[in-house]
């Protein structure tokens, strides 16, 4: 559980970023971007394997289950939005309290805003509200062949952990990662 609970979900900003909570009234642009950009995201983005059942969740159920991660402090998942546009996604997520006081950022963004700063600036603005609420260190896993990733967490000064070899399954098979951290000193 969170230090405190969250009375009220943020909307955090740098000059044309934002990062927020997803909304309901957000499904249609979600789902235009998403379409959009699905073979963009294929080789990047975790996903469940074919032999797992799935539980089947509404847009709405979707929403619900963020907000109530959100003000109970188990997950930071937003909204990437620049000038009122949703363009990506970024989640300080897995969190763990206690002793550990941990987290993990994952993110993605559109195809045509890819290579502008965007994720980066928005990242950014997640790990300082992360460690506002008193995560002591929060953790990226990168594919070893992403660039862009690797580019991302050497601007925001994270140091490299090592490796974990089938650490997710990923574009049909399970994929190593590189795993980078930073911590609130």
């Amino acid at each position: 559980m969170a230090s405190r609970p969250l009375r009220s979900l943020p909307l955090l900003s740098d000059g044309e970023v934002t990062v927020r909570p997803l909304r309901r009234s957000d499904e249609s642009a979600w789902m235009r971007v998403r379409q959009a950009n699905r073979e963009w995201l294929r080789p990047w983005e975790a996903t469940t394997p074919a032999n797992v059942p799935q539980e089947a969740v509404t847009f709405a159920g979707f929403v619900r289950k963020e907000r109530r991660a959100w003000k109970r402090g188990e997950a930071f998942g937003g909204v990437i939005l620049v000038n009122d546009e949703l363009v990506g996604r970024v989640t300080l997520g897995g969190i763990r309290w206690g002793a550990e006081r941990g987290g993990s950022i994952g993110y993605w963004i559109a195809e045509s805003f890819a290579g502008r700063g965007i994720t980066t600036r928005a990242v950014r603005l997640l790990i300082a509200y992360g460690f506002e609420q008193g995560l002591h260190r929060i953790e990226i896993a990168v594919r070893p062949e992403n660039a862009a990733s690797l580019a991302l967490v050497a601007k925001l000064g994270f140091r490299e952990e090592g490796l974990r070899h089938a650490y997710l399954y990923i574009d049909g098979d399970w994929r190593d990662h590189r795993v980078f951290a930073r911590t609130a000193d």
